[in-house]
């Protein structure tokens, strides 16, 4: 449903017939509005706020259908904040004397944390009621008090919380209204009152366990249950118990389905903790888009849900409405760049990063979109000078980016552009000295240009840094192996490695070919042997060269 509730044109003056129905109507959203309140049944709810649209539609000038309507919808998700205040002005904008009009305001600034407009128009209905303005002062005391727990109150904060709740108290006996409203339905509203007052006070203190235990009663024995599970599930959530929230917010949804603001929680929740619910999520997501808001963002989230179920098609097509709805987004336009990626759709991807990338919203973020999109230049398209000049954009960006340095050494040196592969790799050590994998790529560039003890020196490094790297060994080994002809030495690195990972194909045929050197003719068939067995689901090296190998330790 739009957020605007639009006024019909009028002709002339109001025809009598129309303004006859829409007091009709008027009142038939009155019944079902006061059926809602008592019983919290949906249907009453919609009922009422379908008859209030119907009273405006025949009469726009009755000020209660707007104010009435603004609770309504908000209560269920249908307009967002700044709407219902809009739709509570207007009531106003009819009639600037209407008491109603502007406790309804002053609620809605209230949620919005505008205290100073909320007070503002409490006064004014102050004001107007005179006499009668216990409800409005008891609000405006409510108000005050939510001040101070949300900010730091002052003295005087304090002083004027105690005047208008005290007057307030002492008032209400002249409000006829409100006694009449007291009365009728006093046994629940007061036992609702009393549970929340109690439960809120228990959370002032921290003593949530007892807040729960309250919160579950007043669940089983008032009316209000939607109301009480959502607390439990805020206080779980404090609580990070995980679990009890998203059953709880399950049960607020189970009371009112369109309870938009429990909706966005529990997609949220079960995004972040519960992603083999990811089928629960999409069906939030989907809901929350009935009511119209915030559709671009809610359009991303569905994207990412649908990329972790590897639904490549309608992660795009959620990314692309994303996209649609909100083109200047850098993060929506790199989500869809990544989506069309993992379809191999890559002009698309180029497309959208680099739209991405051109928004630039925060330069650290941007030289990561900067990585991909490199990463397709040099890996996909194969054009070398468009992913050196994207990595080394990426880098200007933010020039901490460590993979990015050793991204550019990378693609250097499959151009076999040694020079500046050692540079880059050197660039990402310098600026990382901790991380292992500056040191072995540039040990490999090294040694490829031949300066055997700087490459010698890189390797030991990394395996300083992590004894555990199978992939460092076998390289160590292999220099000590063919560059410095140390068999003995680099056969303990290959067999390090394959005790890290037995698994290791080359590092076995590594050790049989250092073996094989060494004399020890038994070990190098062994290690041969098993390096043919393992190439058989690897394929990494040339399985006739290994059994050439592995035949000429016997030929006489």
């Amino acid at each position: 449903m739009s957020e605007q509730i639009v006024m019909p044109m009028q002709t002339g003056a109001a025809n009598s017939l129309y303004k006859e129905k829409a007091q009709d109507f008027l009142e038939k959203a009155r019944s079902a509005h006061e059926k809602y309140l008592i019983g919290q049944k949906n249907t009453d709810l919609q009922e009422a706020i379908d008859c209030y649209i119907d009273a405006v539609k025949y009469d726009p000038s009755i000020p209660e259908t707007y104010y009435r309507l603004a609770s309504l919808m908000w209560e269920q998700g249908q307009i967002s904040l700044g709407s219902a205040i809009e739709q509570c002005q207007t009531a106003l904008s009819l009639s600037p004397q209407n008491v109603n009009a502007h406790l309804y305001t002053g609620y809605f600034m209230q949620l919005a944390q505008d205290y100073k407009s909320a007070e503002q128009e409490y006064k004014s209905a102050i004001n107007i009621s005179g006499l009668k303005s216990g409800r409005s002062r008891m609000i405006m005391s409510e108000a005050i008090f939510e001040k101070i727990n949300s900010q730091t109150g002052s003295f005087s904060d304090y002083v004027r919380f105690l005047y208008y709740f005290l007057s307030g108290s002492i008032m209400l006996a002249w409000d006829r209204n409100t006694l009449k409203m007291f009365c009728k339905n006093m046994s629940d509203d007061m036992s609702i009152f009393s549970y929340s007052t109690v439960g809120k006070f228990l959370e002032q203190f921290k003593l949530y366990d007892k807040a729960n235990e309250v919160y579950k009663n007043a669940a089983q024995k008032t009316s209000k249950r939607e109301y009480f599970y959502s607390k439990m599930g805020d206080i779980a959530l404090k609580n990070h118990d995980i679990e009890v929230t998203a059953d709880c917010y399950r049960a607020v949804l189970e009371e009112n389905p369109n309870n938009r603001a429990v909706l966005v929680k529990l997609a949220g929740i079960l995004q972040a903790y519960f992603p083999e619910n990811t089928d629960e999520a999409i069906d939030c997501y989907e809901r929350l888009l009935e009511f119209d808001i915030d559709k671009a963002k809610i359009y991303y989230e569905l994207g990412h849900l649908y990329m972790n179920k590897e639904d490549k098609l309608n992660s795009i097509s959620a990314f692309k409405l994303a996209v649609e709805n909100d083109s200047e987004n850098p993060f929506y336009n790199n989500s869809l760049g990544y989506a069309y990626a993992k379809a191999e759709l890559y002009d698309d991807a180029i497309a959208h990063y680099q739209k991405a990338i051109a928004l630039n919203p925060d330069a650290e973020w941007t030289s990561i979109v900067c990585q991909a999109l490199g990463a397709i230049y040099a890996g996909e398209k194969g054009n070398v000078e468009a992913a050196v000049s994207t990595y080394q954009a990426g880098i200007i960006l933010d020039p901490n980016n460590y993979d990015l340095y050793i991204a550019l050494g990378d693609i250097y040196m499959a151009d076999y552009d040694l020079d500046n592969a050692i540079h880059s790799y050197c660039d990402a050590v310098m600026l990382n000295s901790e991380e292992e994998r500056g040191y072995s790529k540039l040990g490999v560039a090294l040694w490829e240009k031949d300066y055997l003890e700087e490459a010698l020196v890189a390797f030991h490094k990394a395996i300083e840094i992590n004894p555990e790297n199978a992939y460092s060994q076998n390289n160590l080994g292999i220099l000590y192996l063919d560059g410095l002809e140390d068999a003995e030495e680099a056969l303990e690195y290959f067999e390090t490695a394959i005790g890290l990972n037995p698994n290791y194909t080359l590092a076995y045929f590594n050790a049989g070919r250092a073996s094989q050197k060494m004399g020890f003719t038994n070990d190098a068939a062994h290690y041969y042997q098993m390096a043919i067995d393992l190439n058989k689901l690897t394929e990494d090296l040339d399985e006739n060269d290994i059994r050439t190998r592995l035949h000429s330790l016997f030929e006489i």
